[in-house]
């Protein structure tokens, strides 16, 4: 849908997609770096994601999460199964949906707010270290720009959602 918006030919917007795809590989370095000195509170981008969203909405269905990740139940089955039993305590927990019995209501424990808040933390740590490296105009043109850019993302995703009627489901529960 983007591709269509844009000149292939452009070759500012080609520099500018190769310097967000350089930041990303240089965040990713450095998630790497962090995943070996702190298993506690590191989390994958789906499992952030996931508590990102119950965060934001106390409780969820299996079902809505899988649709907000835009993930298939077996992978949303495993993103559950890990934030249950892949932490020193559950960052999650499950229970039978009281209005559906069918559905399976998510909800975040005190320890996954925990674990959201130090991994969120340290990611916004690291950011405020390098941020301060931008002059007082760079940095008001840098919140303007990812602004933008966020508003973009968010009509390019409903954009995709509409055309596609969301993320596919079985109408079934995965677990």
């Amino acid at each position: 849908m983007m591709a269509q918006l844009i000149p292939e030919s452009s070759e500012s917007l080609t520099r500018m997609a190769n310097e967000i795809f350089e930041l990303t590989k240089m965040a990713w370095r450095q998630r790497l770096a962090v995943r070996a000195s702190d298993t506690e509170t590191e989390l994958s981008e789906s499992q952030f994601l996931t508590l990102d969203s119950l965060i934001r909405q106390d409780r969820q269905t299996v079902g809505e999460l899988q649709r907000y990740l835009g993930v298939i139940p077996a992978q949303m089955s495993r993103i559950i199964r890990s934030l249950e039993g892949g932490f020193p305590r559950p960052l999650i927990a499950c229970a039978l949906n009281p209005k559906d019995k069918r559905k399976i209501d998510v909800t975040l424990t005190a320890a996954g707010r925990t674990v959201y808040e130090t991994f969120k933390q340290g990611r916004l740590e690291r950011s405020l270290y390098i941020l301060r490296g931008l002059s007082h105009q760079d940095r008001t043109d840098f919140v303007r720009v990812c602004q933008h850019m966020r508003d973009l993302y968010a009509k390019d995703e409903a954009t995709r959602s509409a055309d596609s009627g969301g993320a596919a489901s079985s109408g079934e529960e995965p677990l």
